[in-house]
């Protein structure tokens, strides 16, 4: 990859960022490049940590899928704050890298799956209960480390204390959330948002099939296979999610676009798993307009960082 120059065309350059072992940037993503190109707007693929990249050179730098990170997390922030004009912002991005912003949602009344943390060097037993539980490490992307425990087994419950040491000892954060099993069933449904003139609009929404079936054994690429189909949101999530968006650090009016990911609680109602605001896909291929949707997101940003 060459170095990058500032366009002497007039024409905004933007930068949609990835990982090596994207390349050529995810298939769903790719579908923004047409509409992109169509508005006048020059995008190129760039890997996050390719030290030849003139990030400066670019009008806009948005992040789509650096999902090699989750090791290098304190690395792919300090490249972030380097980074001039980056979608979403550096500290969002610093923020939403760490998932303890659920105990942040969950205080400020978000309706979040109930969680508890265990720091590296801290001993941990399975519950007394024999309920289900989802063990995974607070910095994480696409599922990986991530494993569901029955704890009424004997073997899950040695699986479970394993699986946390394993964390612990390489000393990362770990969430431990009961299952909520209505997702079996249900689904998870992720809810887009892109920005729009007056901040973040709804744009579509997705189902997911349940995807933690047992204990963790390893993902075998950057995420574990998804199974995704094309929902329409209910009212009730929709208002979930204007909550969660309403305590986004900063305000919500800033980003380029939000993911805010709901399963069915206890209750029925929608609660929280996650709220992605950092490298989340898309899911373009999914709904009617969606890739012109996100062009004119990126267009607007570009119309707000040259006033």
């Amino acid at each position: 990859m060459t170095n990058h120059h500032q366009s002497t065309r007039g024409e905004p350059r933007v930068a949609l960022v990835t990982c090596d072992r994207l390349a050529d940037l995810d298939p769903d993503d790719r579908l923004v490049l047409a509409p992109l190109a169509a508005r006048g707007v020059t995008a190129e693929v760039a890997v996050w940590d390719d030290p030849r990249v003139d990030w400066a050179g670019y009008d806009l730098v948005v992040l789509r899928s650096p999902w090699d990170y989750a090791l290098r997390r304190d690395e792919f922030v300090a490249w972030a704050q380097s980074v001039p004009a980056l979608a979403n912002p550096v500290d969002v991005v610093r923020w939403n890298t760490d998932k303890r912003y659920l105990g942040e949602l969950s205080a400020a009344g978000v309706p979040v799956v109930p969680t508890s943390w265990v720091a590296p060097g801290e001993s941990w037993r399975p519950p007394a209960d024999s309920g289900e539980y989802v063990i995974k490490p607070a910095v994480s992307a696409g599922s990986q480390d991530t494993g569901r425990y029955d704890l009424a087994d004997p073997g899950h419950r040695e699986l479970a204390a394993a699986h946390v040491r394993r964390l612990s000892d390489a000393g990362r954060l770990t969430m431990v959330q009961p299952y909520l099993d209505a997702v079996d069933t249900a689904g998870e449904t992720a809810l887009l948002f892109l920005a729009g003139p007056q901040g973040l609009a709804f744009s579509h929404a997705i189902r997911k099939g349940a995807m933690l079936d047992g204990p963790d054994l390893g993902v075998d690429g950057l995420y574990k296979p998804e199974e995704i189909s094309a929902r329409t949101a209910g009212g009730e999530q929709l208002a979930v999610a204007e909550r969660v968006l309403a305590e986004v650090p900063g305000g919500s009016e800033r980003l380029l676009y939000a993911r805010v990911d709901l399963i069915p609680g206890p209750d029925g109602g929608p609660v929280l798993v996650e709220l992605e605001l950092t490298e989340p896909s898309l899911f373009l291929g999914y709904a009617d307009g969606a890739p012109a949707r996100l062009a004119d997101a990126i267009l607007t940003h570009l119309t707000h960082l040259t006033r």
